[in-house]
């Protein structure tokens, strides 16, 4: 499927096609594998890299909606971008982003191993802070908070295994 957006106000043609565990996806004439988790409701963790899968890199993404048809506010690595449809999708990714209150769930991206549990019930956390960092693919993929709130839940220790989906931690 071929879309159409305004990335910071410049067209691009994004095409997605499904592969093995994830998508190929081609931006300018440039292909690569993605493997996209939802973390919450405004939030993707990304394993992107060339289409041979050999070498990725994790990526977190939060898409914030902007009063406006069909933009979002693309939040990556401390850098934002305004993002618009062109072809009709915007209601998919509006949708994506509205949770911005309620409770967060963070979970597991992928399959993995707990490195690193930064939290506790009862701490006040802010915007993008970490709160666990889980290793996949011999890769440490920090998971973060989207907004301010206080840790309700905390449902894995350092050395557990989990498995794609595992419930990590609550934020309400």
């Amino acid at each position: 499927m071929t879309f159409q957006f305004d990335v910071a106000d410049r067209p691009r043609a994004v095409e997605v096609k499904p592969h093995e565990n994830g998508y190929l996806v081609t931006v300018d004439g440039r292909t690569r594998f993605v493997s996209a988790v939802r973390v919450d409701g405004q939030t993707l963790s990304l394993l992107v890299g060339d289409s041979d899968r050999e070498e990725s890199v994790s990526i977190e993404a939060s898409l914030i909606p902007l009063p406006g048809d069909g933009i979002v506010e693309v939040h990556i690595d401390g850098f934002r971008m305004p993002v618009g449809t062109r072809n009709g999708h915007d209601r998919r990714l509006r949708g994506r982003g509205a949770q911005a209150t309620g409770t967060q769930k963070i979970a597991a991206p992928m399959p993995g191993k707990i490195v690193r549990v930064l939290v506790k019930p009862g701490d006040v956390v802010k915007p993008r802070q970490v709160l666990v960092v889980v290793e996949a693919m011999k890769m440490e993929n920090e998971l973060r908070a989207t907004r301010e709130g206080t840790v309700a839940s905390v449902y894995v220790s350092e050395g557990q295994s989990v498995e794609a989906g595992t419930a990590l931690v609550t934020v309400d």
